[in-house]
């Protein structure tokens, strides 16, 4: 729910905001628990005024991991 959310609404929020518009309601300590999960597995980031993009691409993850010479030895 809240990755479909931040996809939908990518950069239009910021941290707390983006709680309180959520479709459904849900605890303040269990939406920081998946934010902070998204944010170090690199699904999201936010800006220097604070707003949350969503910027996980796996398409162009795809693209890379095919290049042999982007391989780590």
């Amino acid at each position: 729910m809240v990755e479909e959310f931040i996809r939908d609404n990518s950069g239009e929020y910021k941290k707390k905001s983006l709680w309180q518009n959520l479709p459904r309601k849900m605890m303040y300590q269990t939406y920081c628990l998946v934010f902070d999960y998204l944010e170090k597995s690199s699904k999201i980031a936010r800006d220097k005024e604070g707003h949350v993009a969503w910027i996980w691409n796996p398409a162009l993850v795809q693209k890379y991991l095919k290049q042999p010479e982007l391989r780590v030895r």
